[in-house]
Parts: structure tokens; sequence; C-alpha cells
């Protein structure tokens, strides 16, 4: 535990982006489109590979499909609109609101609803080639543990939901990248 193991005057270690939800250094040689498909603070990790990719891999577009409450809960939402503008040839980012009243004054790529394969087939022409990063709430283990007192199973969240959605529309599962949070 950092916090806990920490003295004043250690010195750290600071490394890069490690683990199996990154970019490849060979990204380019597996596809030239990355899809991330996020949810509330799961935009976190997404944001930066999109930051770092637009910079380091000028081959890959982004789709940057982004679900949300409402508005003013988008996180980043002024940077990668900034973002969108500066590399309109590279990155499409589509928002989607669940709760949100009138998403028409949000702007013309804010959706009403969640996250579905519909919309998913048809904002990303080539299924068969992207890989997808996906992050966001998933069954927790005290999800599980809930429902295993009510002999039930688990409610699918916010990732079990769309992976089961890419999967509907053939995207290989070796072709998605998960994380999760709850």
């Amino acid at each position: 535990m950092l916090v806990k193991r920490t003295v004043r005057g250690m010195r750290l270690m600071v490394t890069g982006f490690t683990g199996p939800y990154t970019l490849p250094a060979d990204i380019e040689s597996q596809t030239d489109h990355i899809v991330h498909i996020c949810a509330g603070s799961g935009s976190v990790p997404n944001f930066s590979m999109l930051k770092y990719a637009l910079d380091y891999y000028p081959r890959l577009r982004h789709t940057f499909i982004y679900s949300n409450k409402t508005w003013s809960d988008v996180i980043f939402r002024d940077a990668l609109a900034e973002l969108e503008r500066t590399h309109a040839e590279r990155l499409r980012v589509v928002h989607t609101l669940t709760r949100e009243p009138d998403v028409t004054v949000c702007g013309p790529l804010v959706r009403k609803g969640r996250i579905n394969a519909a919309l998913i087939r048809e904002v990303v022409p080539d299924l068969e080639t992207c890989i997808v990063y996906v992050c966001g709430p998933g069954i927790s283990k005290w999800d599980r543990e809930a429902a295993k007192e009510k002999g039930e199973a688990p409610t699918p969240r916010f990732l079990e939901t769309v992976l089961t959605d890419l999967l509907s529309i053939s995207v290989a599962n070796s072709r998605i990248k998960r994380e999760s949070y709850g």
C-alpha cells in the first residue's frame, strides 16, 4: 500500500503504462481503428490512451462512445470536444445520456439512453477489424454476494451489458479489452 508504507524522503520509481488495458507498441499493425466504450469514470484510462495515441500513433482513428447520467456528469467533456476539433479526421466522440431530460440542447452527437448494439453498429463501420476498449462499472464482489444470498444471478451492469452487445454483433472476443470497477 503506497500510503501506508512510504515515508518522507523515500524514492519512488514511476513507470509507464503497463497491464492488459493499454495500447500495445505494435497496435498499428493490429488495427487502424480503436473504439473506446466508457461509462462514468471509465473514461479516465481511455482518455489517457486516446491522448497518447493521437500524439504517437498517427495512423490510428478513434471512436469514443461515452455514457453518463447527465451532461454535467461528463468527465473531460471540454477536453474531448477540443481533441475532436483538433483531430477531426481521426476522432469521433458520441455521448449517451441516461437521465438528461432534453439531450437536443447538448449537441448533435449526444444520444438519449444507454449504449447498445444498435448504436455501436451505427457508429462503428469496421466491427471486424477495430479493437474495442471497454471500461465502466461491472458486477462487483458485493453484487455477487448479495445475489448469492437471494439465490439469484447478479444483475448485469454496464460492462457485462456492453460485452454481450459486442458479441451479439460479432465483435471477436480477442479484439475486446476490458476494465471494470465497482
